[in-house]
């Protein structure tokens, strides 16, 4: 699963899997929470969620038989998984492929982590860690080669994003280590310098915690 349609129906599924939603709440939730989908307009989230219906993984149902909350004197569809859908997503929370850690994949994955087996999530977090250590060593070796015919603003701009790279790693190293040792005392992570309390992003997810005992980080080679 890697196109981006086909993430886009392990969103919703994932989503829906939780309780029915209108389209407007749907989007909504993935706007706010998938960074992947972030501009995902209904022009993009209603032919997704014809495919799921006309793949028998969702249904409309009828607001009359759903709790107040989700009722309302206008018609509006409401949609629900069905059984074939939670077996479908079932089935994509227990793969763990390489494109289940690619950038776009991985935010989803990530946020259906509380679904998702314990093997399978360690798997995941070793893959992104991996594919992040790549990048970050292809972009410091391309940084080198190019550093002469580079102006000082494109030079703080590439280092830039090696940071980014090496905080991403770090918080990697972190979940992986909680994950191994589940009952392992954990402190707060610290932010980094100039990182806001309420980080966003990759670089400080709400909530990410460090263990007590640090583990061996990627390190930072200046260039």
């Amino acid at each position: 699963m890697g196109s981006r349609s086909e993430v886009l129906e392990l969103a919703i599924l994932g989503q829906l899997h939780g309780a029915p939603m209108h389209g407007y709440e749907l989007r909504k939730r993935l706007n706010a929470t998938l960074g992947m989908i972030r501009a995902l307009s209904y022009g993009s989230l209603y032919p997704g969620l014809r495919a799921l219906q006309e793949g028998g993984w969702i249904r409309p149902v009828d607001t009359a038989d759903l709790p107040h909350a989700l009722a309302g004197r206008r018609t509006r569809i409401v949609y629900e998984l069905t059984d074939a859908g939670r077996d479908r997503l079932g089935d994509s929370l227990a793969r763990a492929e390489p494109a289940a850690w690619e950038d776009e994949n991985f935010d989803v994955r990530f946020s259906l982590f509380s679904d998702t087996d314990a093997e399978t999530r360690l798997r995941i977090l070793e893959g992104r860690r991996m594919r992040m250590v790549e990048r970050h060593d292809a972009m410091r070796q391309h940084a080198q080669r190019s550093r002469e015919r580079r102006d000082r603003y494109t030079l703080a701009l590439q280092q830039h994003g090696l940071d980014q790279i090496e905080r991403e790693v770090r918080w990697l190293e972190d979940l992986i280590h909680a994950e191994r040792h589940p009952d392992a005392p954990t402190v707060p992570t610290p932010s980094g310098p100039g990182e806001p309390d309420d980080p966003t992003g990759r670089t400080g997810r709400a909530g990410a915690e460090r263990p007590t005992t640090t583990p061996t980080t990627h390190s930072k080679e200046q260039g």
